[in-house]
């Protein structure tokens, strides 16, 4: 365990998210290595493949829902200096990873025709998901192992174990993409099917890594079989700040089938270019949530100790450094966002429906990465429910006005996007408030 109650709370802050942010570029490696190689296959398959990708935001969503609490609870102990709560917690949480991701595998193969079908009305486009759903829908299930264990080890302070196994996992990804989809070496290539596959046996041998390593190193938090009847009271704690984050990655779910919805009469290539584009700019946005995932641990464990003062400079620090950051990508996004698309695919409709989507929505980076830290606050604090008030308001703010939208006459998609830039400033504004009022009401007699 690491104590972030001492010491530069700037300087924990960037070396906690250092480690963080690798491991999160090795994970959205997954994901881009499948949809570098299944550009190739055609606009069919990277439009199925993306729209499973949204897949990917509502699992974490769910993931969320226990790593946010079990990262919370066992920072506020840490602070505490409390660890046999800290391993309460622990267990806890890891017994129930492992019944919801059992749950998540059984939806994803009852519902993966229904679901594709609801977005997408190009057969091709459905078959193609459907095949890469039948081997990703596993790799789904497994990463409730898998960030169960990681967000224990981030709440007493510790990332790099999470990061190595993470670039070990994805060194794997990116070995077997192109011999599963592309046949390379095998001359039997599976397409899309084999992306999913890849994907499957590299996130097994992340989380078997994990677990080996909680087995022979781990001290501070362990496995411990005598924790793991189910404590409902300890479960409760943890779904009560889990629930709300994870319906923030819901509400962010809903709102990428809202668009995928709307866009779908536009034709595959539109649909292509906006999940290309979504996931660029997913991926851009990586160091500014690395340091949203630092504030939990960082302020948590300060707030559990009682020192007021280190918690609102967290905010400060995490506010500022994100800031700057996503000023840079915003920039980078206006010289040039059409070769980002590129690298992906060449498709002239692809590349023109992607740039457009990026160049617009990046003058929205620096309120969304403002939404992230605040979010990361709520979590130290053990509060989340403002959080999730303040996406609700985003999305109702974005719905109803883009179904109306969509039915007037002369829609194009740029209009879709400039609604997307309003709500977002918007839902930063409404989170601030609701932070500041947290803060003012949690920290009351702190140092």
């Amino acid at each position: 365990m690491k104590d972030l109650t001492q010491g530069s709370v700037t300087r924990h802050l960037l070396q906690l998210a250092s480690f963080i942010a690798v491991t999160m570029i090795f994970q959205t490696l997954y994901y881009l290595v499948d949809l570098y190689f299944v550009a190739g296959l055609g606009q069919a398959a990277v439009a199925g493949v993306s729209l499973c990708g949204n897949l990917s935001i509502a699992v974490m969503a769910l993931t969320q829902m226990l790593g946010v609490g079990t990262s919370s609870l066992i920072a506020q102990a840490a602070g505490r200096k409390d660890r046999t709560e800290a391993q309460l917690v622990f267990n806890q949480s890891f017994v129930l990873s492992g019944f919801v991701g059992l749950l998540v595998l059984m939806l994803g193969f009852a519902l993966r025709l229904p679901y594709l079908q609801t977005l997408s009305s190009d057969p091709a486009t459905i078959r193609e998901g459907a095949a890469y759903l039948l081997w990703f829908a596993p790799a789904l299930a497994l990463q409730f192992a898998f960030v169960a264990m990681g967000a224990a080890l981030r709440g007493t302070g510790i990332a790099k174990p999470t990061m190595v196994v993470g670039i070990i996992t994805v060194a794997l990804n990116c070995a077997l993409a192109p011999v599963l989809i592309a046949g390379w070496g095998t001359g039997r290539p599976l397409g899309v099917a084999g992306a999913g596959l890849a994907t499957l046996i590299a996130i097994t041998a992340g989380v078997i890594a994990l677990a080996i390593y909680y087995v022979k190193l781990e001290t501070y938090v362990s496995f411990e079989p005598t924790l793991f009847r189910p404590d409902f009271e300890v479960i409760g704690r943890v779904l009560n700040i889990g629930i709300p984050s994870g319906g923030e990655f819901i509400l962010m779910s809903l709102n990428v089938a809202i668009i995928y919805w709307i866009i779908r009469d536009f034709g595959a290539g539109a649909q292509a270019g906006y999940g290309i584009g979504s996931r660029v700019m997913q991926s851009i946005f990586l160091p500014v949530m690395a340091i949203s995932f630092a504030v939990p641990a960082v302020a948590g464990q300060n707030f559990g100790a009682r020192k007021g003062e280190r918690v609102r400079q967290t905010l400060r620090s995490a506010a500022t450094v994100g800031s700057v950051l996503m000023l840079l990508v915003s920039f980078l996004c206006q010289i040039s966002p059409g070769t980002l698309i590129r690298f992906f695919s060449k498709d002239p409709a692809i590349v023109t429906a992607g740039a457009d989507y990026l160049r617009i929505i990046a003058w929205n980076f620096v309120a969304s990465g403002l939404a992230f830290t605040f979010s990361g606050m709520f979590q130290a604090l053990g509060n989340t429910w403002p959080a999730l008030l303040s996406s609700l308001a985003r999305l109702f703010l974005f719905s109803i006005p883009a179904m109306v939208l969509s039915k007037t006459k002369g829609f194009a998609l740029h209009q879709l996007w400039y609604l997307s830039l309003f709500t977002g400033l918007a839902h930063a504004t409404v989170a601030l408030f609701l932070l500041r009022r947290e803060m003012r009401r949690k920290l009351a007699g702190m140092d």
